[in-house]
Formats: structure tokens, C-alpha cells, sequence
């Protein structure tokens, strides 16, 4: 789960890290109270969506000269401006691609005299199993450039979380970022605060760019980015109210409220599959076929007959889909209760797409059995080669 930079930093403050001081706001009249709170005469007001390049980014209403979604105000008048240019209007940046996503919070924080920007983050290494701190004096909004051109600039720094965080990595982190005597000091602490929030909130991700180093000689987090892995949700209920289904897909939201596991993808062919290696497997047979996935979609091992007719109804309401490809393998599930949650949805929906299902497994026979006897112009499968070549060749017809 992704949280907004005013989520991540009220979660990050309760660490004792340091940042500005700053107000979230969902009208422009919360903006104007907003930075009537803060000492100012600076203020920056930044559009809160999920997605990064913000300062950069462009607003569509505005045209190509607009100016993007991080912007210094120099009075609570400039803040009034720039708040009513921003809310509800659609923010473009490399991280959104060209559909861009609609601003509908905003972040007023107070304005930082910088002297030198770095960039610090944790992600967990999947390679090595560790913690990996990302460290770099590049920070700011050119970091991935940085990475790309000048890969010598950036320090990875692997904590085992067996063994914890220890005194010798806070010392590499501000060794990397090249700083010294109290700012040393200060990195190395820092560094240790944010793997315990890492590792407290069962982060995926934490960036950090950019840290800033102030002119009074204080390092202090500008900017954050905050992924939670969604599955440590029912440890977090504080962060999980933090959840702004404004900045999902839709169809995400609802297959969440059933736990399934849906992916909206680019592509024409719907796909409802138990297992997420089977639908993996799935999705490329179909790419080797000529076509391409709509979706991710995993009911589960368990699933029950509800779980799969709402799993079929998430499926059918992508208007992109033009055909449907079930793949289902029997095991804990089995093939019947399938079976009869694919006919209860698509005589819910009123199917008008070609669908090929796949049955394999418990309870095989009765699966087939019922769809046979559905009255639905249901295609079998006798393999899952079989199933992908079948459900190309339907959509090719209609088409």
C-alpha cells in the first residue's frame, strides 16, 4: 500500500526524524489555514498523489507551459493561487504516463533554506534477502539520471535483519554522503531511525530525496515516498486508515474487498486463474499465442462461489476485454464450486465475450458436467495450450 509524502512523514516524525513543518489540505481554503500555521514568508505547496516526478510534472489543464505540482509561494496569496491551479485538476508526470492522475490533497509545508541536497532509501534486496540502503550526495529530482550515468555515486549499504542495525552502518551511510563532524553524527543516527521505522511499519519501500542538509546545519527529510507491504496490514490499523482509494484502480479496490489478487494489465484477454505461478504461466501461453492479458487475477486456493463470481464481474467490467480465459487447477478448490461460480456470473452479467475454461482436477467431471449444462456458449479446454489457442482464435472471430 502507498501512502501520500504527508502520510509517510507524520508516520516518520514519530521517530524523532526530523521534517518541516507542514499541514494537508482538501479545499483551497485548508491550504490558506494551513500555511497561516507556519512562520513562513515561504511556503511550498505540493500535489499529494501517488507517483513521483511531481515537480516536474505537468498540469493537462494548463497546457504544456504550466507549471508542475511543487511550487514555492512567496505569500498566502501565491498559496491561494497555486492551490486552486492544483486541486482537481490532472497532474502528468514520468510516473503516471500520459493519462496523469487527479490532484485531490495537497501538502503546505514550510520553506528550507538548503545548502545541499543528498538522497538516501530502503527497499528490501530480494537477492540478498537484506535491507538495502540506497545512498547518494546526487539527491533531488534527477536521482534516476544519476543512477543511469553516474552509477559511481550511489552506495548500497546491506543490513541483515537477523543481525539488525549496527553503529558501523549508520557510519558508512554518512561516510557515503560525505559529511562531517555534527552532520556525521546527525547521518548516522538519521540512518538508524529510518530503519526502525522501516522495519517497524513493514515497509517495501522507503526514499528519501530529498534529505537535506540546512544552512544552520540541520538534516531534515524534504521529500518521502512510503510503500507498505499489504499483507502486514492487520499489524498496522493506523496505517491502513491511511488508505486513499482515490489513487487505485477501481477494480483493484473492489477484487481487495473479496482478498482477491487483480492486476489490471494492458491487454484484451480477461483472465481468472487459482494460483499466482499458474497465472503467470497463464498470462505468457496467451502472449505466446499472439494476444495479450487484461489482467492479473488470482481467486486463491479457497476460493468459494462468491469469491469466483465477483472475481468474473471485476473481470467484465474492464471494457478492454474482449474474451475470457479460465485456467483453473483443482485442488483445495474444487472444479464444481468453479463451475458454478462462472455461470452464476455470467448469467449475472450477461455475458457478450467469447470464454474458454480450463477445468482440471477435484471434482473435475461435475465442473464440466455444469457447464455443459449451463445453456451458456461456454468453450472447454482440454490443456491449458489448448485453452490459449482457443480463447486467441474466439476473439479473432469477433473481431
Amino acid at each position: 500500500m502507498n501512502l501520500h509524502e504527508y502520510q509517510a512523514k507524520e508516520l516518520l516524525a514519530k521517530y524523532g526524524i526530523g521534517i518541516p513543518a507542514g499541514h494537508a489540505a482538501l479545499s483551497v481554503e485548508e491550504a490558506i489555514e494551513g500555511a497561516k500555521k507556519l512562520p513562513g514568508p515561504l511556503y511550498v505547496v505540493k500535489a499529494q498523489i501517488h507517483a513521483g516526478g511531481r515537480g516536474k510534472g505537468k498540469f493537462k489543464e494548463l497546457g504544456p507551459d504550466g507549471k508542475g505540482g511543487v511550487r514555492l509561494s512567496k505569500s498566502i496569496d501565491e498559496v491561494e493561487t497555486n492551490a486552486k491551479e492544483m486541486l482537481g485538476n490532472t497532474l502528468v508526470t514520468v510516473q503516471t504516463g500520459e493519462a496523469g492522475k487527479q490532484v485531490n490533497r495537497l501538502y503546505v509545508t514550510d520553506g528550507v533554506d538548503i545548502a545541499e541536497e543528498y538522497y538516501l532509501s530502503l527497499l528490501v534486496d530480494r537477492a540478498s534477502g537484506r535491507v538495502a540502503m540506497i545512498v547518494s550526495t546526487e539527491g533531488g529530482m534527477d536521482i534516476e539520471e544519476v543512477a543511469h550515468s553516474t552509477p559511481e555515486k550511489i552506495t548500497t549499504i546491506t543490513i541483515d535483519p537477523a543481525q539488525g542495525f549496527m553503529p558501523h552502518h549508520g557510519r558508512a551511510v554518512a561516510f557515503a554522503l560525505k559529511l562531517e563532524g555534527d552532520l556525521n553524527k546527525q547521518a548516522a543516527k538519521l540512518a538508524k531511525q529510518l530503519y526502525t521505522a522501516f522495519m517497524d511499519l513493514d515497509c517495501e519501500m522507503l526514499e528519501i530525496n530529498p534529505l537535506v542538509e540546512t544552512k544552520d546545519g540541520q538534516l531534515l527529510v524534504l521529500d518521502t515516498k512510503m510503500s507498505v507491504d499489504g499483507n502486514a496490514l492487520y499489524r498496522h490499523a493506523d496505517v491502513e486508515a491511511m488508505r486513499d482509494e482515490t489513487e487505485e484502480d477501481p477494480m483493484e479496490v473492489e477484487a481487495s474487498k473479496y482478498d482477491l489478487a487483480y492486476i489490471k494489465l494492458d491487454g484484451n484477454i480477461g483472465c481468472m486463474v487459482n494460483g499466482a505461478g499458474l497465472a503467470m504461466a497463464t498470462m505468457d501461453i496467451i502472449k505466446l499465442n499472439g494476444a495479450f492479458p487484461a489482467n492479473f487475477l488470482d481467486v486463491g486456493g479457497g476460493a468459494n462461489k462468491e469469491k469466483v463470481t465477483a472475481a468474473f464481474k471485476i473481470i467484465l467490467s474492464d471494457p478492454a476485454v474482449e474474451g475470457i480465459l479460465v485456467n483453473i487447477f483443482g485442488g483445495i478448490m474444487k472444479c464444481d464450486v468453479i463451475a458454478d461460480g462462472i455461470v452464476a456470473a455470467a448469467k449475472d452479467v450477461n455475458l457478450s465475450v467469447p470464454l474458454v475454461v480450463r477445468l482440471e482436477g477435484t471434482n473435475v467431471e461435475k465442473g464440466k458436467e455444469i457447464l455443459e449444462n449451463s445453456g451458456l456458449p461456454i468453450v472447454s479446454a482440454n490443456d491449458l495450450g489448448d485453452a490459449a489457442q482457443k480463447i486467441v482464435a474466439e476473439v479473432k472471430k469477433v473481431a
